[in-house]
This record gives C-alpha cells, structure tokens and sequence, in this order.
C-alpha cells in the first residue's frame, strides 16, 4: 500500500493522468490525498473532477480556494454562471454537474491521519491553532457546506475581513476567517492577520509579516503537515511542513509525496509544453 499525496492539479489533467501512471497507482492498494485546487486554469477541470470523482473510494481531498469559488457560482443563477471562463462553465452545465457538485461539497477542509502522522490542508494554519482545534474549525465549515443552508456560507463566502481569526469570532465572520486562513493564506502576522497581496517568495513580504508556518511563538503541532496554494514557494520541506504545488499550471511540475515511506520522498511529471510560466503567479 502507498499513500500520495498530489499538489495544486487546476484543471491540468494530462499532467495527472501522466502522474498517475508514474506512481503506477493501483486502486486495489493505494490511496491518494489531493491537497485542493483542483479546477481552474488548466483548461480541463470537468475531466479533472470526473477522473477523481471515479476514484473517489481511494482518494481524500482538502478543498482550496478555487474549489470553493467554483461551489459558490454553482448556487448562482443560470445567466449569472453563463458569464464564467468557458472551462468553469463546462463544469457548470455538465449532465453529471449535480453529482460531481454534491460530491465537492461533502469534501474536506482539514485532514488529520494520526496513524500516519500527516495532517493535509489547502494553504495554512492560525499560529494560534493546534490540530484538534483546527478540526473543530475545519468540521463548522465541512458540516454547513454538505448541509441544506450552504447557499448562505457560499454567498458570503468573499471577503477579506475578518483577516484574522479569534475564537470570539461568529457565524459568518467565524466562517469566512476559517476558509480564509485554511485556502488563502501566504504570510500573516504574530496575530495570525493575513496578508491577502503577498504572493511571493518568503523575504519579499511587507515589515511584519511572516511565511504562515514562522510565525513566532505558533503553537507546536506533533504531526507533518502537507499543504498546497503557494505556487511561488515551490516544493518546501522544513519545520515539519511539506508544500507540494510546484505551479504545473503556470509551467512547472506536478508533485506527488509518498506519505508512508520512511522518508517522505518526491515524484513528478512536467507541465504539457503550452503552458507559460508567470512569475508570482497563485
């Protein structure tokens, strides 16, 4: 049995299957952590989700920010999700969008595997957070998400404020700082305040601001986190964080991390030829 765990796919999804087969993935054995993003930009995301639906029963995913931008149209009127990019769309009005839609929203923020001792989340943590009090932020979002009152979460869903999540937080203000910390984060402050600019490599930040993972006096966690979103961070390995999205839809890789090895080691497969590498992009 191998565990995977796969950085930021976006739509790229000759580059998944190519990575597929280069782990020589066995559905009879194997399991797969996707760690968010899946759709957007790579030009394929129906065939994306479509692939990783049907694998479904071996694989845990962490949703990202485009993820959940693509659940909060998905509750817009038809004419309103007409004017999205055209790979969104064919997501949209797919004759299995009810499906793959009700499949997403019963996904993850958070996953802890304590055998494992791996947690996995889209892009950061709250310096003020341990694992089981990031579960429990995580599980408000996850239950409102899969249950009948979504719309309300994913309406109110944007937003930059708060930036930073307290536990006096509530309702939407509690949520909204959660998905922000858990699928936006870069840099934040000692307070846990996001930096939402900051795209860059750690040491182009403002005054202040630290790479989540930095922060002074962050709580200690007893477990390797693998996370994805910083595409200008690149594949990172150091004070028990692991960061996979290698920017395959800007050009660069796609990044698989065997989590059951002794040693957490790499594979990947390039970007197809077509795809352009931007500077600083997310």
């Amino acid at each position: 049995m191998a565990v995977y765990a796969i950085g930021d796919v976006q739509g790229c999804y000759p580059e998944l299957q190519r990575l597929l087969d280069k782990l020589g993935f066995d559905t009879a054995q194997d399991k797969l952590w996707f760690c968010g993003d899946l759709v957007n930009r790579g030009g394929q995301s129906l065939e994306t989700l479509r692939l990783i639906h049907e694998l479904r029963e071996h694989v845990v995913v962490t949703l990202g920010n485009h993820d959940l931008s693509l659940l909060a149209i998905a509750e817009r009127k038809p004419d309103a999700q007409a004017r999205v990019n055209p790979e969104l769309r064919a997501v949209l009005f797919a004759d299995d969008a009810p499906v793959l839609f009700e499949w997403l929203r019963s996904q993850k923020l958070l996953h802890h595997d304590e055998s494992l001792g791996w947690t996995m989340v889209h892009a950061g943590l709250s310096p003020f957070w341990t694992i089981r009090q990031a579960q429990r932020c995580a599980l408000e979002i996850e239950r409102e998400l899969s249950g009948p009152n979504r719309g309300r979460l994913l309406k109110n869903l944007f937003g930059n404020r708060p930036a930073a999540w307290t536990n006096r937080l509530q309702g939407i203000d509690r949520q909204r700082a959660t998905i922000n910390t858990m699928t936006r984060m870069r840099f934040c402050d000692v307070n846990g305040r996001i930096d939402f600019e900051g795209k860059g490599v750690p040491g182009t930040q403002k005054p202040g601001m630290y790479p989540w993972f930095e922060v002074p006096g962050m709580r200690r966690r007893d477990t390797r986190i693998v996370c994805g979103h910083w595409s200008a961070l690149g594949r990172f390995a150091g004070l028990g964080i692991h960061a996979i999205d290698t920017g395959c839809v800007w050009g660069g890789t796609l990044t698989a991390l065997r989590l059951d090895s002794d040693e957490p080691t790499y594979v990947s497969v390039a970007a197809e030829p077509h795809r352009k590498r931007i500077p600083g992009a997310d």
